[in-house]
């Protein structure tokens, strides 16, 4: 069974990860909270929330974790063309808020969000606290697609992402991966392998060989320069 986290303590300590449920596959603790402390020790440790309305706080450390390595997002042809034309303005931390609205906002497919009000809340306190961060895109003055994560260390931990015309969470992902590049690494964690990240050649990594990657970025300072507000441009693709 997952081990209980008791609410408004001072200990905010998890259970090792190797104690994480095979089936569901990674579920190691419920209950707790999202205080700002706990989520930041929670990534530090590879543990991640994901719960739905109804559901007690859950916490997960999947067997099988989804990350990209530096160069390594694969483009079609359709998405080369896209950069190319260079229709779509790209900035970096100019409109959080909006971003995670868009993430939690329901989808076509997919009516209910996991990316409740408490959660929304703990994730506006981290960017507050400089550790959560929003690639956005937009057409004139419109957002049409972005994401947000959280960096530790060197390792951006992605939460969510969103499209607002075709391909648009894809090209943030892509302008994502450029911009870290600039300014550390570039690895990026997606949390759990599903068929859009296997489509842009993401890595299957084992929870070992992930936990032993983020304690060697995660000791790894990130350069305060690299989440300034701040437009930024795709390169390589003219």
């Amino acid at each position: 069974m997952p081990i209980y986290l008791p609410e408004l303590t001072q200990q905010l300590n998890f259970p090792p990860v190797e104690q994480a449920l095979r089936q569901p596959d990674g579920l190691l603790a419920l209950g707790g909270d999202l205080k700002p402390e706990r989520l930041l020790l929670a990534y530090q440790q590879g543990i991640f929330p994901w719960f739905s309305e109804g559901d007690p706080l859950l916490w997960w450390s999947p067997s099988v974790r989804a990350l990209f390595a530096p160069h390594q997002l694969q483009l079609n042809r359709t998405l080369r063309k896209q950069c190319r034309k260079a229709q779509y303005r790209f900035s970096i931390n100019t409109a959080f808020e909006q971003v995670i609205s868009q993430c939690a906002a329901p989808r076509a497919r997919q009516a209910d969000t996991w990316i409740l009000p408490p959660m929304r809340q703990a994730y506006r306190q981290l960017h507050q606290q400089g550790y959560a961060h929003s690639v956005e895109l937009w057409q004139q003055d419109q957002l049409v697609g972005g994401l947000y994560g959280l960096m530790i260390g060197r390792l951006f931990c992605g939460e969510s992402m969103f499209n607002r015309q075709p391909n648009t969470a894809r090209l943030a992902l892509i302008a994502l991966q450029q911009h870290l590049q600039c300014h550390q690494a570039g690895w990026i964690d997606c949390q759990m392998p599903n068929d859009f990240l296997d489509q842009l050649g993401v890595c299957h990594f084992p929870r070992t060989q992930y936990l032993a990657l983020l304690q060697e970025l995660a000791s790894q300072p990130c350069s305060d320069q690299t989440w300034l507000p701040q437009n930024i441009k795709l390169s390589g693709y003219e």
